[in-house]
């Protein structure tokens, strides 16, 4: 398996002498890569086009699952989700009659490179009279986020892709109405993408409101947030807390074990009264949206300034964080910093309104991605026009954006500003059997040299003073000119880098990578 070492992860690089973290910032695109549909087009998304969803790279074609709004009820629901409707009022985004907007489908968009988008018909759900639209037929109506994973380790095709949704469970009939009334989360799974088959609802009347689902480390597991009462659960002497991100886990997607572990939280304030989903503080919304890269994850969270209890909701606005992981559960933010700001609201803003000044609220979820040599970050734009009905018929608005990095360079271990020679060292690793190759994400290679130690911090011999070879770039190679890595097979090592300043140049180094 290909191993990734990060700068952001103090995990696997964690020895370090006259080197600093410097985090780099992503370059956001202003306009939306998909928007909601017009309204007179009656579309599932004629509202909003919420990236509470996932973006995969599949097979050459870029692939999107959102979640949509629409603008009044689509009289062609079934009997049973037309009841989910009836019977649970409170998720209608508009509730004064002549501004009805609602929650629900998810729907389904490609792209050739990623940025524009087509919204197929797939001739699936009735909708207002016409099925030329892009929804998925799903059981339920009410569905507010969707996780999507290609899974080639399961021998089954039919389960190829895999689904997770939150959905409001139908309070019609007794073998329903035993989900309970909490959103929580429903399993699905397709042979392609597009058609599905629900295939469980594994934690009934438990809230979950999922950001991703990612497999990492042979486990499945769902990222979503909690909040007050059930935050309480998992802080200290169950003391009131806010918005707090939590994971559930499972080795087979059949069976899902009911507990739940941290992922991350922001600190709450030390006065317990001003604590809870109403305290005026920031808060982790939703969850972490993570993605692995095999030996590691890197994920972004909402990071939700919170307003107080009573004031006007159209008050808040959120950012997004950065944090990494090694097992894919328990997160951290790269440096000593926490809530620190890495796409700001203002450089990705929802599409504004002439006269108006809506707040902007991003949102994550599946979305990151390497594609070629670049590191993609989709993620949502939340036009917060408050929760006035009239201002949500007329201004209410979710779309999806993108930010980008250069592949990997989510930040850099370089020179303390006073130094002029400086080093870090990795953790413990095993090459692999036939050695491998070492390359490095870096610029100012040249500067660069290589030593590989024994787990005790003793050089190898005749394995001091690799050198970098080529330009700067991705993926630079390590070489050695009396020995070679096939010499060290499966042996457990570290990898020592020494950067030193020459004239101008000051090299920073993204990532390594054993192969």
């Amino acid at each position: 398996m290909r191993q990734t070492f990060l700068a952001i992860d103090d995990v696997s690089l964690p020895w370090r002498k006259n080197v600093c973290l410097y985090l780099e910032k992503p370059t956001v695109r202003l306009e939306p890569v998909l928007a909601p549909s017009p309204v007179e087009s009656n579309a599932p998304d004629n509202l909003a086009a919420h990236f509470y969803g996932t973006v995969l790279h599949d097979q050459g074609v870029f692939r999107m699952w959102y979640y949509a709004c629409h603008r009044g009820l689509n009289p062609d629901w079934s009997t049973h989700q037309q009841q989910q409707l009836a019977k649970n009022p409170g998720w209608l985004l508009g509730k004064q009659e002549g501004f009805q907007v609602y929650e629900g489908p998810i729907c389904y968009a490609e792209s050739d490179d990623g940025i524009i988008w087509r919204k197929p018909e797939l001739g699936q759900v009735l909708f207002k009279g016409n099925r030329a639209n892009n929804a998925l037929d799903l059981p339920h109506a009410l569905i507010c986020g969707v996780a999507v994973l290609r899974d080639d380790e399961d021998p089954d095709p039919a389960q190829r892709y895999k689904m997770v949704y939150e959905f409001m469970p139908d309070q019609s009939d007794p073998p329903i109405a035993a989900y309970g009334c909490r959103p929580t989360m429903a399993c699905a799974v397709s042979p392609d993408g597009i058609r599905w088959r629900m295939t469980a609802i594994p934690f009934p009347n438990q809230f979950i409101e999922q950001s991703s689902f990612i497999r990492h480390q042979g486990q499945y597991i769902v990222h979503y947030q909690v909040m007050d009462s059930w935050a309480g659960w998992l802080a200290e002497g169950g003391t009131p807390c806010g918005r707090t991100g939590v994971a559930r886990v499972t080795y087979d997607w059949d069976l899902w074990p009911d507990l739940t572990a941290t992922t991350y939280a922001l600190p709450e304030p030390t006065d317990p009264h001003l604590r809870g989903m109403d305290g005026a503080y920031d808060q982790v919304h939703l969850g972490v949206g993570a993605a692995s890269f095999g030996n590691v994850c890197v994920g972004v969270y909402g990071l939700w300034h919170n307003a107080a209890f009573g004031e006007n909701f159209g008050h808040i606005s959120g950012d997004l964080g950065l944090v990494v992981s090694n097992d894919g559960i328990h997160f951290r933010e790269p440096g000593a910093t926490p809530g620190r700001v890495f796409i700001h609201r203002n450089d990705s803003p929802a599409t504004p309104v002439p006269g108006q000044a809506f707040n902007t609220i991003l949102c994550q979820g599946n979305g990151i991605l390497n594609v070629g040599g670049e590191t993609r970050i989709y993620h949502g734009r939340w036009r917060n026009c408050g929760q006035h009905a009239e201002d949500i018929a007329s201004y209410y608005r979710g779309e999806v954006a993108l930010a980008t990095l250069p592949r990997d360079r989510w930040g850099a271990l370089a020179l303390h500003p006073d130094a002029g020679e400086g080093s870090f060292c990795t953790a413990q690793i095993t090459l692999p059997a036939d050695g491998g190759t070492i390359t490095v994400n870096a610029v100012g290679v040249a500067s660069l040299s290589v030593d590989l130690l024994d787990e005790q911090f003793r050089p190898i011999p005749g394995m001091p003073g690799g050198t970098v070879k080529g330009s700067d770039g991705l993926e630079c190679p390590v070489i050695w000119q009396k020995h070679v890595l096939n010499d060290l097979e499966s042996k457990m090592v570290r990898i020592h880098i020494t950067l030193r300043r020459n004239g101008q140049v000051d090299p920073r180094v993204y990532a390594l990578y054993v192969t």
